[in-house]
């Protein structure tokens, strides 16, 4: 589980500073390179819109990482956001320990 207090860092710094930026690649390089719609990589880099399996596959290919990369990274974002929002707590902690109902 994840155990700490501090916002996990995003899909849209990852991609940004740590792998446009370094390559000066702009969002239409990128978008291009990944064969999307520029609209698509300014969503992942301005974190309105999460990395799904292709999305994960596209970026490693284009990258040359793992798809496991991408989406590790936006497990961990979404493991804080349900852990931190307190709506989301609450739902979560109506739920009943199997183990209890045996």
């Amino acid at each position: 589980m994840l155990m700490t207090k501090r916002k996990p860092v995003t899909i849209g710094e990852i991609l940004t500073e740590e792998f446009m930026q370094p390559l000066g690649l702009t969002q239409a390089a990128l978008a291009e390179a990944m064969g999307v719609q520029r609209k698509h990589v300014n969503e992942l880099c301005n974190d309105r819109r999460n990395v799904t399996a292709a999305t994960a596959l596209i970026l490693a290919r284009v990258f040359g990482n793992s798809p496991d990369f991408w989406l590790n990274v936006q497990r961990r974002s979404d493991l804080w956001q349900a852990m931190n929002d307190p709506r989301e707590l609450a739902r979560i902690e109506r739920a009943k320990p199997l183990a209890t109902a045996a």
